[in-house]
């Protein structure tokens, strides 16, 4: 046997371990994100990376115990992270946690406990793993390089494991084929004769279990619990992909989901078809037209309608396909020429003209109107909703090249959903204001008009003002349909029209409906507002700056100076708000958690001490590494979603892109084993520098690119976040060749890995707050700090 296959097979138990845990972590955030809902995922990070700051703190308290069974540990661990992994996600499958009860103050305490259930449930595995990862540090504490860069680079390829495995295995069995790597540890630990068949013993136990026994299933909140139960309902596909579990369901609940005038019978026109059911994860995202012709006549009836009449016989741009339904919508409703944008792969699949020719795009929408002309641009219904990257669409900067790609008497149309929230409405207007104003147009207010139904609303922008023939128009239009006229240039010169559709003001201070004897509109009293420039009264409970492609979360209204209000009316937010509440609360466990591996020297009486660098040092050191490169993480996350039109990508991608390069950065430490000290200045003057080229230049980089195809743009991300990674792979381990050989090595990996916990949440509230570009310049101070933070002078042996 070579030295170099001794060295490798030496690594490898580290680098199946990293694989196994990265993987489950993955299949933890997927089976969140079918089961209940995405945003709860947060806990997912949060247990991991607890599970690994509380292992360093147990090593470096009890390092002389851990040392002295280190061949009992190495040859047991895996069998039992397969156990701890098995036993944990069956106690998640069968949780009764319901998110919904979390808005109940009569039944929040009981989920609650719920919640602690799943800590309680997944935190042995992560701790174990932990446990694993920090023991290959104290025994490796010569070639730190080596074991930080198989680490991360078998944390990388489980990230594509898992992913992988995404095309070919429903996200819940995810699970029992990430246990096999595990298995494999035990075949490259040192007693390996006696673990290797009890791991593999246990491997089909538990496969059986979790394959036979498994009781994952949609909690009955879900948008397709209700229809996938009733009787009659089948699955007619399923399609699984790292974007999606896809699912098309035939049940006879099924219809288009199109907001249609009540009075659609009295002008003659028939309702929407009966349809088959799209969903995503359980979430509905279009209804698909069943075999025979699609029959569009109700689109006339519909709230989208308006654009068409005003501007008859346009060349149009659709953004959404909405299932099919959209195009033949604006057929029906005389269009002369449709340029159809699906930014959905799955949705795209379907769609196609009889000659077998796609009938949809999938480029962004901001890359669709360069240098294009429309006479119409109308964004579907369902477009924000169908997902996370479509929110950039309705930015400041996207509306604003929409409006420079009209016609002078185009129209574009806008859908806002007020069933829930119609703060989201003013959020809107807002956005809608700021873009008109970066177009050049002077006088914003006398450029939109805004309708609505009881459910929803449209805004119509124009590059020239609406005059007064338009407006009667809209009027004529809405009145025919018992739609609402909420604004128009000069509506507050006019007495007020009758409202079709009561929409009363609510206070979110005191959790009431502002009662009136007439029928109200709390759009028409706060567009006026809005479109001049002033505070409108849902500004005081609400953030309502306009979406930027710096805060495109649309999402996102909730003040962290109105906590308390948003505690004692939780009731009333609607569920994508909730997300940020997780996130708070994370960010205060994980501070927590922070602060109690910071106190670890205190309390090791002695045990937690380096020559070679003092705590205080050490504490600033590693938090801000622990901080920052989650921030760059993060960001580029962000940027790459964007870049390519789709979160789940940029996530894949920049995930396994940084794991990787950071891995083999790690490896390459080891060339600065005599002067860390010259390999921290290199590997901090790339991160800094990277950071500053970034803010400055990423806009334009990317409106370069933003047309470019999908594995282009895809090569893209990889080259410019590989060089950063690759340098950020060297200041962790040079920071452990200080550490010597007491405790203190696996106090500062559980206190990288404790702020690690910090920096998902705190990265998050700072993107919501200021904007992803103050994540990215906070993470260029972190890492200025953490180079003012390492010594001077060079490692010194104990």
């Amino acid at each position: 046997m070579s030295r170099a296959w001794r060295m490798v097979a030496g690594f490898l138990p580290l680098f199946l371990v990293s694989l196994a845990t990265v993987g489950f972590e993955i299949a933890l955030t997927r089976y969140f994100a079918v089961a209940k809902w995405s945003e709860y995922g947060y806990w997912v990070i949060s247990i991991v990376l607890a599970g690994f700051a509380f292992s360093g703190v147990a090593m470096a308290l009890a390092r002389a115990y851990f040392t002295r069974h280190a061949e009992a540990l190495r040859t047991w661990l895996p069998p039992a992270l397969i156990v701890a992994a098995a036993a944990g996600f069956m106690v998640v499958t069968v949780n009764p946690f319901n998110p919904l009860q979390l808005q109940n103050p009569a039944t929040l305490w009981p989920q609650m406990g719920w919640i602690f259930v799943y800590y309680a449930a997944l935190f042995p595995f992560f701790f174990l793993a932990g446990l694993f990862v920090s023991l290959s540090f104290v025994l490796n504490d010569n070639a730190l390089g080596r074991v930080y860069g198989f680490d991360l680079t078998g944390a990388g390829v489980g990230s594509m494991v898992a992913l992988g495995l995404m095309w070919l295995v429903h996200p819940f069995l995810l699970l029992p084929c990430l246990l096999v790597p595990l298995a494999l540890a035990s075949a490259f630990g040192p007693a390996w004769k006696r673990a290797l068949p009890v791991s593999v013993v246990l491997l089909l136990a538990a496969e059986a279990v979790l394959v036979l026994g498994n009781q994952a299933g949609f909690n009955e909140f879900k948008a397709i619990y209700a229809p996938l139960h009733t009787e009659g309902a089948k699955v007619v596909a399923e399609i699984r992909s790292p974007r999606g579990l896809y699912m098309v369901l035939d049940d006879f609940t099924e219809r288009v989901d199109v907001d249609l005038s009540n009075d659609a019978g009295n002008m003659g026109l028939p309702g929407p078809p009966t349809t088959f059911g799209f969903y995503r994860d359980g979430n509905r995202i279009a209804a698909l037209p069943k075999p025979g012709v699609m029959d569009a006549r109700y689109a006339t009836a519909t709230l989208a309608a308006l654009p068409y009449s005003l501007v008859p016989r346009a060349d149009a741009l659709l953004i959404g396909s909405s299932g099919g339904f959209h195009p033949a919508e604006a057929a029906q409703l005389g269009v002369a020429h449709v340029t159809l944008l699906e930014t959905e792969p799955q949705m795209r699949a379907v769609l196609h003209a009889p000659d077998g020719q796609p009938l949809a795009s999938g480029r962004s929408p901001m890359a669709a109107v360069v240098g294009q002309r429309y006479d119409i641009i109308d964004v579907a219904g369902d477009f924000l909703d169908a997902a996370e990257a479509n929110q950039s669409a309705v930015s400041v900067e996207a509306l604003a090249a929409d409006i420079n790609a009209l016609n002078h008497d185009g129209v574009l149309s806008i859908p806002v959903s007020i069933r829930e929230f119609p703060a989201y409405a003013v959020r809107m207007l807002r956005t809608v204001r700021e873009a008109l104003t970066l177009a050049g147009i002077d006088a914003p207010q006398t450029h939109v008009l805004v309708y609505r139904s009881a459910w929803n609303l449209r805004i119509l922008i124009s590059p020239e003002p609406f005059g007064q023939d338009r407006i009667n128009q809209a009027r004529a239009f809405c009145n025919e349909r018992s739609f609402d006229l909420s604004y128009y240039p000069g509506v507050t010169e006019h007495p007020r029209a009758e409202v079709f559709n009561d929409l009363p003001p609510v206070s979110f201070s005191t959790g009431e409906v502002v009662s009136s004897t007439v029928a109200q509109d709390a759009i028409a009293d706060e567009a006026p507002l809005v479109l001049n420039g002033a505070t409108a009264p849902s500004d005081f409970a609400f953030d309502l700056r306009p979406i930027t492609l710096d805060r495109p979360e649309f999402y996102n209204v909730l003040r962290p100076s109105q906590l308390g209000n948003i505690l004692a009316r939780v009731e009333m937010l609607p569920q994508p708000e909730i997300g940020a509440l997780v996130n708070l609360a994370v960010l205060v466990q994980a501070v927590l958690i922070a602060a109690l591996v910071l106190l670890v020297p205190l309390l090791s009486r002695g045990r937690v001490r380096s020559p070679g660098i003092a705590a205080p040092r050490a504490a600033v050191y590693f938090a801000a590494l622990g901080l920052g490169y989650l921030f760059i993480e993060l960001y580029a996350i962000d940027r790459a979603s964007f870049v390519l039109n789709d979160r789940t990508s940029g996530f894949a991608l920049v995930i396994t892109a940084m794991l990787i390069f950071s891995g083999l950065g790690s490896m390459f430490s080891s060339r600065f084993a005599d002067d860390p000290r010259r390999g921290i200045d290199i590997a901090m003057v790339v991160a800094v520098a990277w950071c500053a080229l970034v803010y400055f230049y990423q806009a334009d980089a990317i409106l370069a690119v933003i047309g470019e195809p999908f594995m282009t743009r895809s090569g893209l991300v990889v080259a410019a976040i590989a060089p950063v990674s690759f340098a950020l792979g060297l200041p962790f381990p040079l920071g452990l060749s200080r550490a010597g050989k007491e405790g203190f090595m696996p106090w500062a990996w559980g206190l990288n890995g404790a702020f690690s916990v910090v920096s998902t949440p705190l990265a998050n509230l700072i993107a919501w707050q200021a904007g992803h570009s103050a994540v990215l310049v906070s993470a260029l101070a972190l890492y200025v700090i953490a180079q003012i933070a390492f010594p001077r002078d060079r490692k010194i042996s104990p």
